[in-house]
C-alpha cells in the first residue's frame, strides 16, 4: 500500500474523485445543464426571429417586385398613350396644313381670276373707247353737217353704254 501512497497516478485519480463528489454535492452538472438549457432556448428564438424576418424580407421583395411591375405596366401605358396622341396631333396637323394650303390655293385662284376679269373689263373699255373714238372720227369727217352730228353723239354714248 506503500507503494500506492508513493505513486502519482493514485493521488491523480483521488483528487479525480474528490473534484467529481464537490462537483455533484455542489450541483454544478445541473447549473451547466441549466446554462446550456438557456444557450439552447436562445438559440432557439434567435432562429425562429430569423426565421421571421426571412418572411418579412421575403413578403417585402414580393411587394416591391409587385411595385415594380405596376410601375412598368404604367409608364408603358404611358408611352403608348404618348405615342397615339404623338400620332393624332400629327394626323391633325397633316389635316389643318392640307387645309390650309386648300384654302390659300383658292384665294390665290380667285384672285388670278379676279385678276383675269379686271385686266379683260380694262381691256374691252379700252378697245370700246378706241372704237368709239375711231368712230367718231371716222363718221365726224364724212358728216359736215350739224344735225347729223348730234345724231351721231348720242349714237355713240349709247354704244359705249352698251359696250361697258
Amino acid at each position: 500500500m506503500q507503494a500506492l501512497l508513493v505513486d502519482s497516478s493514485f493521488w491523480v485519480a483521488v483528487g479525480l474523485v474528490i473534484f467529481l463528489v464537490i462537483i455533484g454535492r455542489a450541483k454544478v452538472h445541473k447549473l451547466i445543464g441549466e446554462k446550456l438549457d438557456e444557450r439552447a432556448e436562445n438559440i432557439k428564438r434567435e432562429l425562429e426571429e430569423a426565421r421571421r424576418l426571412r418572411e418579412e424580407a421575403q413578403q417585402l421583395l414580393a411587394s416591391y417586385q409587385r411595385k415594380q411591375r405596376d410601375a412598368e405596366a404604367e409608364a408603358e401605358a404611358i408611352i403608348e398613350q404618348a405615342e397615339a396622341e404623338a400620332k393624332r396631333l400629327a394626323e391633325e396637323t397633316r389635316s389643318k396644313l392640307q387645309e390650309q394650303v386648300a384654302r390659300r390655293t383658292k384665294m390665290a385662284e380667285d384672285k388670278i381670276a379676279q385678276a383675269e376679269a379686271q385686266a379683260v373689263k380694262e381691256v374691252q373699255s379700252l378697245a370700246a373707247e378706241i372704237a368709239v373714238s375711231a368712230a367718231q372720227e371716222v363718221i365726224g369727217s364724212k358728216l359736215a353737217s350739224g344735225g347729223a352730228a348730234r345724231q351721231l353723239d348720242k349714237a355713240i354714248s349709247e354704244v359705249k353704254d352698251k359696250l361697258h
